[in-house]
């Protein structure tokens, strides 16, 4: 039979036993603590190609301001005033001319034509113009209530003729309009044989238009 060992014996196999599992562990830690750091000083990954990107293109330089653009108006400038007299003279007005009947003489002998002719007088502080031509001029002759003669009833080849009058300044028809002394109608024109005006000291009036601006009075003159 075999003797009972003691107890002291039993722990001292215990210690063994214990320290050989403790050892059996330190080397399964240290095992697997190298693989670990054998994995993470392995070669690094290469990244996956990204995809290809294109070239970018060049944008266009900013345009250059254009020239003829209109610009926004300053506030701060202001225009030059624009005067009368850097426009020019204006068309004459009614109220501004005073339009009056001339002839060369008051009275008439028998074998004398009353020379008729047109006065204009700018009574305005401004030049102005005018069409002063034989298209524009009508020439009348009254006795009484009688008209005797009018110039545009036989009228050839009138003309325009623009005229600028000064401020102030009267001018007179250079060419006189020759009054015959006889009765005029547009269908006797042509004819020889129009009656005469009756003379003998017999009264006439003479009024004139042109432009439309009429005579202020009539001017009277004798026939002998």
């Amino acid at each position: 039979m075999t003797p009972r060992q003691s107890a002291a014996v039993y722990r001292r196999r215990r210690i063994v036993v214990l320290g050989a599992v403790i050892v059996v562990l330190a080397l399964l830690i240290a095992l697997v603590w190298a693989l670990t750091a054998r994995g993470g000083s392995g070669a690094t990954p290469t990244p996956a190609p990204s995809s290809p990107t294109s070239t970018p293109t060049p944008s266009a330089p900013p345009a250059a301001p254009d020239p003829t653009a209109d610009a926004s108006p300053d506030p701060g400038a202001t225009s030059a005033p624009t005067s009368t007299a850097d426009a020019g003279p204006v068309p004459c007005t009614a109220a501004e001319v005073q339009v009056t009947a001339v002839t060369d003489h008051d009275t008439y002998s028998p074998d004398e034509n009353p020379q008729l002719s047109i006065s204009l007088t700018n009574k305005s502080a401004k030049d102005c113009t005018m069409n002063v031509g034989t298209t524009t001029q009508v020439f009348t002759i009254t006795s009484g209530s009688d008209t005797w003669w009018r110039s545009t009833d036989c009228q050839q080849t009138p003309s325009d003729a623009v005229q600028t009058i000064k401020a102030g300044a009267t001018i007179t028809s250079s060419t006189p309009v020759v009054w015959d002394r006889t009765r005029s109608s547009v269908d006797t024109c042509e004819a020889t044989d129009r009656q005469r005006a009756p003379g003998g000291g017999a009264a006439y009036r003479l009024t004139v238009a042109i432009g439309g601006f009429q005579s202020t009075n009539p001017l009277q003159f004798l026939l002998n």
